[in-house]
């Protein structure tokens, strides 16, 4: 008679069940966070120079000193394209210096749709660089907003 011993199979379940517990935790965040970007309230403060309207995220403004941080959104006339798909849409969220007039990106998300729902690309920026903003560009137009000196 051979007697074999067995690993009660309890603790592993309990660890595969955490694990998915935990991803369904990260999924159910990232949708949310996602749904999110498209209902925030935005509010239109310019064109650019190809006449598209450039929207703010006042939720999103903060400042430190002479520099603002936003997010910006926009679309994108004509659309870029992306390999076999078509970016209709973006939010970025910049750094603008109101003393020097320069801009620098943080974090950029392409969408192909007009609802800011489907992600087309993003883009996150490790050391972010300040630079000028172009006449007419997304950067400054918002520059301009967000740096106006109010009464």
């Amino acid at each position: 008679m051979h007697a074999t011993i067995r690993r009660p199979r309890a603790p592993r379940l309990a660890l595969v069940l955490r694990a998915l517990t935990a991803s369904a935790l990260a999924m159910s965040a990232l949708t949310v966070s996602a749904r999110s970007v498209g209902a925030q309230a935005v509010r239109e403060i310019g064109t650019t120079s190809v006449g598209t309207p450039v929207l703010l995220e006042p939720a999103s403004v903060s400042r430190r000193g002479d520099t603002v941080t936003a997010a910006i959104r926009t679309t994108l006339k004509p659309p870029i394209k992306n390999g076999a798909t078509e970016l209709r849409t973006s939010r970025t969220i910049a750094m603008f210096d109101c003393a020097r007039k320069f801009v620098a990106t943080k974090e950029s998300w392409y969408y192909t749709d007009d609802r800011y729902k489907t992600v087309g690309m993003h883009r996150a920026v490790k050391l972010p660089g300040f630079g000028p903003a172009f006449d007419g560009s997304l950067a400054a137009v918002a520059l301009t907003h967000l740096c106006a000196k109010t009464p």
